[in-house]
């Protein structure tokens, strides 16, 4: 497990350990951030480069996710537009910045400077040490379905296939808009970028400076 509150992953796994001992399986949520992304990526424009919408796919072609929301994701649909949408203040230090992060980061398909925060459901697996009901393609009759060896729980596994793909995805971003062939050019036209934009967005390290 991988929980940033201790108490609540000791919970965690007694809720595994509970669910193994009744032959059942758990499904969960897991978070993924993107820490350092500067505003200006993806695209608000073209449907496919969508940073929100190439996230989604991303995680939705995991095994096993069955939802992705980003930032208060799904509770927004149940708030009005005034505590919905993320106000923007000025500081002479801090330049153009926000108090709150309702949008997760990204706004229109593009990133907007704050961490981008992701979340995706997972469904319990199916093969369950108790069977539940099928039926035999081959002889139509009605039974139990196979038992299979089974995990109890997979959140903890596509958490990190989470990252990967949501890494992965940055990256493809990033190299879209400011190229390069190798590691050093795209470090370059990084730092560029950054300081192109210093007057409307400072890095979170450097806001204190």
């Amino acid at each position: 497990m991988r929980c940033l509150d201790k108490e609540a992953e000791k919970e965690m796994i007694k809720a595994i350990d509970k669910a193994k001992e009744e032959g059942d399986t758990l499904g969960g949520v897991f978070t993924v951030v993107v820490w350092g992304l500067p505003p200006g990526f993806g695209s608000y424009d073209v449907w496919e480069h969508r940073l929100d919408g190439r996230f989604a796919k991303a995680l939705m072609s995991v095994p096993a996710v069955k939802g992705v929301e980003i930032g208060r994701g799904f509770r927004m649909a149940t708030l009005p537009g005034s505590k919905v949408h993320d106000p923007i203040y000025y500081d002479e230090k801090l330049s153009f910045y926000r108090k709150t992060n309702n949008a997760g980061g990204v706004e229109g398909g593009v990133s907007n400077g704050m961490p981008v925060f992701i979340r995706a459901a997972i469904k319990p697996i199916p093969s369950l040490m108790k069977p539940l009901k099928s039926a035999d393609i081959k002889t139509k009759e009605n039974t139990d379905a196979q038992i299979v060896r089974s995990d109890v729980c997979v959140v903890p596994a596509a958490g990190v296939i989470g990252e990967a793909v949501i890494a992965v995805e940055t990256a493809n971003a990033v190299m879209e808009k400011l190229g390069g062939d190798c590691m050093e050019d795209l470090l370059m036209n990084f730092k560029t970028y950054c300081e192109r934009i210093r007057e409307y967005w400072r890095p979170a390290s450097q806001k204190n400076l």
